[in-house]
């Protein structure tokens, strides 16, 4: 399998270490993000980066991911419902200050536009990061997303920091220089429509995009493909084999 490399470093944003792990050694940047509460290394072990390989090895994609320290604290309801809503958006301060950096200066390229990709609450970080850094982040994979978060917390209405972090909530009110840069962006939505999938949350997204003039696609893969790794081993390597030919 291809080089793989592990770095790990305090966070004041975050208020914790957290892991920036990469296989590869060439080709095209992505930041994969993690499922809830998912590591740096969650890929590998549910076989993805297996999935990856020939990318990979062909140097024409270098994968990274991190810890989901935001999901993690989402997801147990650790703190008060406030302090998660701000543990969002520093976590998305943490990949545009620290993870977006770091992978630039290991491409040895600092203008290197980088994808980003993820399943699940993966998926809502994919998206979140083009929408909110268009300048680092160039193109989003995002894969039976879950966009509405605030249906996980127990309070009716976000605050200003999740606000700000949630593509729902932010994209209406988006303008000037801002979303001009983002529609030169894209989106790439993908879902099935069996269990555990919901494909209104991805209509939901997709919506907000389009309303916005920012460029986006949403795939069915229709009843036969679950919430689940099997849909997304197959998914991601089609897509990446496709944009990076």
């Amino acid at each position: 399998m291809s080089f793989f490399l592990k770095s790990r470093w305090h966070s004041s944003r975050l208020g914790c270490e957290a892991t920036l792990a990469r296989w590869g050694e060439f080709g095209q940047p992505v930041l994969v993000f993690p499922t809830a509460g998912g590591d740096a290394e969650e890929i590998e072990r549910f076989q993805l980066i297996k999935a990856l390989g020939s990318l990979l090895e062909s140097g024409r994609i270098k994968i990274y991911s991190c810890d989901n320290v935001a999901g993690s604290m989402w997801f147990n309801k650790q703190g008060s419902p406030d302090q998660r809503m701000k543990m969002q958006n520093e976590f998305h301060q943490y990949v545009k200050h620290e993870l977006a950096p770091a992978i630039r200066t290991d491409c040895h390229t600092p203008d290197i536009g980088v994808w980003a990709a993820g399943s699940s609450i993966g998926a809502f970080h994919a998206a979140a990061v083009v929408c909110r850094f268009p300048d680092l982040f160039h193109r989003a994979l995002s894969m039976s997303g879950t966009y509405n978060l605030m249906r996980f917390i127990e309070v009716s209405e976000p605050n200003e920091e999740f606000r700000v972090s949630s593509p729902l909530h932010f994209l209406p009110h988006l303008q000037g220089p801002h979303l001009e840069l983002l529609r030169k962006r894209y989106i790439h939505i993908a879902t099935g429509e069996g269990r555990w999938e919901n494909i209104g949350e991805s209509w939901a997204l997709a919506n907000a995009l389009g309303a916005k003039g920012i460029p986006n696609h949403l795939d069915s893969w229709g009843m036969k493909w679950d919430h689940d790794w099997v849909t997304w081993r197959a998914m991601m390597p089609k897509y990446l084999d496709e944009w990076t030919r």
